[in-house]
């Protein structure tokens, strides 16, 4: 089985091109800087703390990427990886790894990834309503509790 499932942001905006032909498809390529577990932290050697996936996603999943997707914002991404080789114009072969995309879709709020410091805004916790000092609600009079769980 072949699938990929892959929480980053855009190194850049995606870049676009479109297929010849009677029915002209869309085809986006960006590439998803993908945090690595474990590593954050991991002291002064400059070491890479990030993969950086390229993607392509085809047909509307392109126009959507156009439409919608820009540098610094949150996605997920499900599809396939895809290798494949070329010669290039010195006459060495050149090998590919690409992922090819079958869904993709915000991992965050429009808010967040508007904002200037990366995207990360903490959740804001709503106070309790009617809450003692030691953060436990008061249970109104009437209110028969032999329905609670820890009875």
């Amino acid at each position: 089985m072949n699938k990929v499932i892959l929480m980053g942001r855009l190194t850049r905006d995606p870049e676009v091109r479109y297929s010849q032909g009677e029915r002209a498809m869309a085809i986006a390529r960006y590439t998803l800087a993908v945090d690595r577990r474990g590593r954050r932290g991991g002291g002064d050697d400059g070491s890479q703390t990030a993969d950086f996936i390229p993607c392509v996603a085809f047909d509307r999943a392109g126009e959507f990427a156009e439409k919608y997707f820009h540098q610094g914002i949150k996605i997920v991404v499900t599809g396939r990886i895809q290798t494949g080789s070329y010669t290039n114009r010195d006459g060495q072969k050149v090998y590919t790894t690409e992922v090819i995309v079958e869904d993709q879709e915000f991992a965050e709020s429009k808010n967040a990834s508007g904002g200037s410091d990366g995207g990360y805004r903490p959740a804001e916790r709503p106070a309790p309503s009617s809450a003692i000092g030691d953060g436990f609600m008061n249970i109104p009079d009437g209110v028969e509790d032999e329905g609670l769980p820890f009875n």
